[in-house]
Protein backbone atom coordinates (compact mmCIF):
# COMPACT_ATOMS: atom_id res chain seq x y z
CA UNK A 1 0.00 0.00 0.00
CA UNK A 2 1.31 3.45 -0.98
CA UNK A 3 0.77 6.82 0.59
CA UNK A 4 1.09 9.79 -0.40
CA UNK A 5 1.21 13.28 1.14
CA UNK A 6 -1.46 15.55 0.33
CA UNK A 7 -1.46 18.29 2.87
CA UNK A 8 1.45 18.62 5.47
CA UNK A 9 0.58 20.69 8.71
CA UNK A 10 1.75 24.30 7.63
CA UNK A 11 -0.26 23.53 4.70
CA UNK A 12 -3.54 22.61 6.88
CA UNK A 13 -2.81 25.73 8.84
CA UNK A 14 -2.74 27.87 6.10
CA UNK A 15 -6.31 26.07 4.50
CA UNK A 16 -7.88 26.42 7.69
CA UNK A 17 -7.18 30.18 7.98
CA UNK A 18 -8.15 30.11 4.41
CA UNK A 19 -11.54 28.83 5.37
CA UNK A 20 -12.42 31.12 8.33
CA UNK A 21 -11.83 33.72 5.87
CA UNK A 22 -14.26 33.02 3.30
CA UNK A 23 -16.78 31.39 6.38
CA UNK A 24 -16.52 35.36 7.94
CA UNK A 25 -16.74 36.60 4.17
CA UNK A 26 -20.06 34.43 3.45
CA UNK A 27 -21.74 35.86 6.25
CA UNK A 28 -20.47 39.25 6.69
CA UNK A 29 -21.04 38.82 10.42
CA UNK A 30 -20.16 36.43 13.42
CA UNK A 31 -23.61 37.21 15.01
CA UNK A 32 -26.05 34.06 14.70
CA UNK A 33 -23.25 32.40 13.52
CA UNK A 34 -22.40 28.49 15.08
CA UNK A 35 -19.89 26.26 14.41
CA UNK A 36 -20.67 22.59 14.86
CA UNK A 37 -17.57 19.50 14.14
CA UNK A 38 -18.74 16.14 13.23
CA UNK A 39 -17.00 13.59 15.24
CA UNK A 40 -14.22 12.45 15.22
CA UNK A 41 -11.93 14.74 13.19
CA UNK A 42 -14.28 16.90 12.15
CA UNK A 43 -14.51 18.27 15.80
CA UNK A 44 -11.12 19.15 16.17
CA UNK A 45 -11.40 21.03 12.94
CA UNK A 46 -14.36 22.81 13.95
CA UNK A 47 -12.40 23.76 16.92
CA UNK A 48 -9.43 24.71 15.02
CA UNK A 49 -11.81 26.77 12.71
CA UNK A 50 -13.08 28.80 15.59
CA UNK A 51 -9.88 29.52 17.29
CA UNK A 52 -8.81 31.34 13.57
CA UNK A 53 -11.98 33.11 13.40
CA UNK A 54 -11.37 34.01 16.99
CA UNK A 55 -8.11 35.72 16.13
CA UNK A 56 -9.24 37.28 13.26
CA UNK A 57 -12.43 38.84 14.21
CA UNK A 58 -11.73 39.12 18.15
CA UNK A 59 -15.03 36.78 18.74
CA UNK A 60 -15.71 33.34 20.04
CA UNK A 61 -18.48 31.51 18.34
CA UNK A 62 -20.14 28.96 20.00
CA UNK A 63 -18.93 25.68 19.10
CA UNK A 64 -21.12 21.93 19.07
CA UNK A 65 -20.03 18.97 18.72
CA UNK A 66 -22.11 16.52 17.19
CA UNK A 67 -21.79 12.28 16.87
CA UNK A 68 -24.21 11.64 13.97
CA UNK A 69 -23.46 7.58 14.03
CA UNK A 70 -27.48 7.10 15.24
CA UNK A 71 -28.30 9.46 12.01
CA UNK A 72 -26.15 6.85 9.61
CA UNK A 73 -28.83 5.11 7.08
CA UNK A 74 -25.80 2.27 6.92
CA UNK A 75 -25.34 1.04 10.56
CA UNK A 76 -27.04 -2.50 9.68
CA UNK A 77 -23.18 -2.65 7.40
CA UNK A 78 -21.48 -1.94 10.20
CA UNK A 79 -20.29 -4.87 12.54
CA UNK A 80 -19.89 -3.22 15.15
CA UNK A 81 -22.82 -2.14 17.52
CA UNK A 82 -22.57 1.69 17.71
CA UNK A 83 -22.92 3.31 21.42
CA UNK A 84 -26.09 5.57 20.71
CA UNK A 85 -26.09 8.64 22.86
CA UNK A 86 -29.09 11.09 22.63
CA UNK A 87 -27.94 14.34 20.34
CA UNK A 88 -28.20 17.88 22.72
CA UNK A 89 -26.70 20.51 22.06
CA UNK A 90 -25.52 23.45 24.24
CA UNK A 91 -26.96 26.28 21.94
CA UNK A 92 -29.99 26.63 20.68
CA UNK A 93 -29.14 26.29 17.08
CA UNK A 94 -32.98 27.22 15.78
CA UNK A 95 -32.71 30.33 13.76
CA UNK A 96 -28.89 30.63 13.54
CA UNK A 97 -26.01 29.65 10.79
CA UNK A 98 -25.03 26.38 11.37
CA UNK A 99 -21.24 25.63 9.58
CA UNK A 100 -21.18 21.72 9.71
CA UNK A 101 -17.70 21.18 9.71
CA UNK A 102 -16.35 17.74 8.45
CA UNK A 103 -13.25 16.31 7.24
CA UNK A 104 -13.63 14.32 3.94
CA UNK A 105 -16.24 14.63 2.03
CA UNK A 106 -17.16 11.57 -0.32
CA UNK A 107 -20.71 9.76 -0.65
CA UNK A 108 -22.39 12.85 1.71
CA UNK A 109 -24.13 10.16 3.30
CA UNK A 110 -21.59 11.83 6.85
CA UNK A 111 -23.49 15.06 6.01
CA UNK A 112 -27.20 13.93 5.29
CA UNK A 113 -26.69 12.25 9.16
CA UNK A 114 -25.23 15.35 10.36
CA UNK A 115 -28.46 17.02 9.00
CA UNK A 116 -31.05 14.90 10.25
CA UNK A 117 -29.55 15.11 13.27
CA UNK A 118 -29.44 19.16 13.66
CA UNK A 119 -33.31 19.27 11.85
CA UNK A 120 -34.86 16.80 14.52
CA UNK A 121 -33.46 19.05 17.24
CA UNK A 122 -33.69 22.64 15.93
CA UNK A 123 -34.80 24.66 12.90
CA UNK A 124 -31.39 26.89 12.03
CA UNK A 125 -31.65 29.37 9.43
CA UNK A 126 -29.00 28.45 7.02
CA UNK A 127 -26.72 24.87 7.54
CA UNK A 128 -23.18 25.73 5.36
CA UNK A 129 -20.94 22.82 4.99
CA UNK A 130 -16.89 23.21 5.63
CA UNK A 131 -14.61 20.54 4.93
CA UNK A 132 -10.94 20.04 4.34
CA UNK A 133 -10.94 17.43 1.67
CA UNK A 134 -13.68 17.02 -0.85
CA UNK A 135 -12.63 13.56 -2.69
CA UNK A 136 -16.06 13.23 -4.93
CA UNK A 137 -17.97 9.81 -5.48
CA UNK A 138 -21.16 11.80 -4.22
CA UNK A 139 -24.06 9.64 -3.69
CA UNK A 140 -26.44 12.40 -2.54
CA UNK A 141 -26.32 15.97 -3.93
CA UNK A 142 -24.33 17.43 -1.15
CA UNK A 143 -22.29 20.34 -1.81
CA UNK A 144 -19.64 22.27 0.36
CA UNK A 145 -19.70 25.61 0.90
CA UNK A 146 -16.35 25.87 1.84
CA UNK A 147 -13.59 23.22 0.59
CA UNK A 148 -9.96 23.06 1.37
CA UNK A 149 -8.66 20.83 -1.35
CA UNK A 150 -10.63 19.38 -3.56
CA UNK A 151 -8.81 15.70 -4.52
CA UNK A 152 -9.89 13.81 -7.38
CA UNK A 153 -9.45 9.92 -6.01
CA UNK A 154 -10.92 6.56 -7.44
CA UNK A 155 -12.77 4.12 -5.16
CA UNK A 156 -10.32 2.21 -4.45
CA UNK A 157 -7.97 4.71 -2.67
CA UNK A 158 -8.62 6.24 0.86
CA UNK A 159 -7.98 10.08 1.49
CA UNK A 160 -6.34 9.72 5.45
CA UNK A 161 -6.75 12.82 7.41
CA UNK A 162 -4.97 13.06 10.67
CA UNK A 163 -5.33 15.43 13.54
CA UNK A 164 -3.19 16.86 16.03
CA UNK A 165 -5.35 16.08 19.05
CA UNK A 166 -6.17 12.18 17.94
CA UNK A 167 -2.93 11.09 15.47
CA UNK A 168 -0.29 13.28 17.02
CA UNK A 169 0.09 15.77 13.68
CA UNK A 170 -1.85 17.24 11.21
CA UNK A 171 -1.96 15.48 8.13
CA UNK A 172 -4.03 14.95 4.60
CA UNK A 173 -2.56 11.74 2.26
CA UNK A 174 -4.11 9.00 0.16
CA UNK A 175 -3.45 5.59 -0.03
CA UNK A 176 -3.70 3.63 -2.62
Amino acid sequence: MSERELIDQSGMQRTLKRIAHEILEKNKSTEKLVILGIKTRGEFLAKHLQKKIEEIEGVKLPLEILDITFYRDDLSKKSVSPEVKAVSFEHDLTGKKVVVVDDVLYTGRTVRAAMDAILENARPSHIQLAVLVDRGHRELPIRPDYVGKNIPTSKQERVKVEVEEVDGKDLVSVLD
